[in-house]
């Protein structure tokens, strides 16, 4: 088939498309991106224009390719143990909890293909080990959620690895899997994984000691900022942290919690 270009108006559309359903918003110039990740979806159904497949989504005569056209369209980037400082209120956190023998939960809001979240597990189980505590991964997209339940990454996601948290909760791969690493069968196991639209009503989670939502707000407006936040924070238990990325700020969304450090909150 012939190479289809996206119009302005096709563009618009999909803006209001991905906002709808997933709160996200979609700057302006990004036509080249939707085209790209899209445009197999157009072969793959035959169809001649993004408008089309649009009508095709719209329709719901695909229900499974709402989810396809929202995987695509939402940017997952990631890698193990970004922002350190995170993991070393995280670290200290849960030493506090071992000491109290208190069950610990954290919950990784935008979890991406998994990298946050297995490295919040190796935390837990160097500083808890077999004692109570949950981790929780979620995501709007089920292609990610079904990458980090593999727990199978390139070896260069984990530069910021510590040495010894990779030979003891990851597998080298050899062979044909060289370069690769896996994490270890009990660590995958001790993590949950669930999709997750944190723009819609939550199911029943329970409270949690620690929600990451670190480098996701950028892609809200203010309002849907306002309700995702307030969303959370009503799953934060009393005394709980909240991890934003250090670029971002709750100022204007949220002044239920107060700043402790950069980027790091907590609730009365």
């Amino acid at each position: 088939m012939p190479v289809v270009t996206i119009t302005e108006r096709e563009f618009t559309q999909f803006q209001r498309f991905i906002y709808e359903a997933a709160g996200i918003f979609m700057a302006n110039g990004k036509q080249a991106l939707v085209s790209g990740r899209l445009a197999k979806r157009l072969a793959h159904y035959q169809l001649e224009s993004y408008g089309d497949y649009l009508r095709l989504l719209e329709s719901r005569a695909q229900p499974a390719e709402l989810q396809v056209a929202v995987d695509l369209l939402t940017t997952n980037e990631t890698y193990f143990f970004r922002e350190p400082k995170h993991f070393a209120l995280l670290r200290d956190l849960a030493i506090e909890a071992r000491e109290r023998r208190q069950t610990m939960r954290v919950w990784s809001a935008a979890s991406s293909s998994g990298e946050e979240t297995y490295s919040i597990a190796m935390v837990m189980a160097d500083v808890l080990g077999d004692a109570a505590w949950e981790v929780l991964g979620s995501d709007i997209s089920t292609r990610v959620l079904e990458r980090a339940r593999c727990g199978h990454y390139p070896m260069e996601r984990a530069n910021q690895m510590p040495q010894a948290y990779l030979k003891r909760y990851c597998l080298k791969g050899q062979g044909s899997e060289a370069g690769t690493m896996l994490i270890e069968r009990s660590l995958r196991q001790r993590v949950q994984f669930r999709h997750l639209n944190l723009n819609e009503p939550l199911p029943k989670l329970g409270s949690f000691d620690v929600i990451f939502l670190r480098n996701v707000m950028i892609y809200f407006n203010l309002e849907t900022k306002r309700q995702v936040v307030a969303r959370l924070l009503a799953q934060l238990r009393p005394g709980g942290y909240f991890l934003i990325g250090h670029s971002e700020t709750l100022n204007d969304i949220n002044d239920t919690v107060t700043a402790v450090a950069p980027s790091i909150y907590r609730k009365p």
